[in-house]
């Protein structure tokens, strides 16, 4: 069996899950849609309980190696924070129908594959924090901004993209990365650092986003 065929009951299962719900739909119509067998299924996947926990690891392990990443390429705090932000932002273009059958069907995570995904969320906003608490401690944050409540406002505001975000719409996903990003280095820069010669310093290029 290949990884194709494992994808391919991803994709499918996607589909259904998004059109009829996660209880909507059986691994007989799965497997039907994507012309496999029952064997195929339990090659992959232990269960449709594993197949959902699979569904919202994917884009959660995305958005980590990408934060890592950005933790290693940039020195700078306000440097590794844009490009975990650009990383963030990019997964809901990516992965838009893994994001809606997550916030659809979440509720029907078993308890053992919960637990695994909240360690994931809480690594990722970890990586954040610490990157807030290096541009406080390195003198390019504000010394007065409230670290734990800030990174609880980036991860929401960014997170209700799902919520309003058109692939076909006005502003490319790239654009509203650019956006987020701003508007973030305001809320945390200091004020001698939003000055224009050097905040046009402080913003990046888009660079590496990993492939998919």
């Amino acid at each position: 069996m290949k990884t194709g065929l494992k994808n391919k009951i991803i994709q499918t299962s996607l589909l259904l899950f998004e059109e009829k719900g996660f209880h909507g739909v059986s691994i007989n119509e799965i497997v039907t849609k994507a012309g496999t067998s029952k064997g195929g299924f339990y090659h992959h996947f232990s269960s449709k309980d594993e197949l959902l926990y699979v569904i919202h690891d994917i884009f959660i392990t995305y958005a980590i190696e990408n934060a890592k990443l950005a933790d290693r390429i940039y020195n700078r705090p306000s440097e590794r924070l844009q490009a975990i932000i650009k990383g963030f932002v990019h997964v809901f273009d990516l992965y838009k129908p893994h994001l809606t059958v997550f916030y659809q069907e979440a509720t029907y995570l078993q308890p053992e594959y919960e637990a695994v995904i909240r360690e994931k969320r809480e690594e990722f906003r970890m990586i954040i924090e610490r990157v807030v608490n290096a541009g406080k401690e390195q003198g390019e944050f504000r010394e007065e901004i409230e670290v734990d409540i800030s990174v609880m406002a980036i991860l929401g505001m960014v997170n209700w993209i799902h919520k309003w975000y058109d692939p076909n719409g006005e502003k490319s996903i790239s654009q509203i990365a650019d956006i987020f990003n701003d508007f973030i280095l305001h809320a945390v820069l200091k004020t001698d650092l939003l000055e224009k010669k050097t905040y046009e310093s402080i913003l990046i290029e888009p660079l590496y986003f990993m492939k998919k």
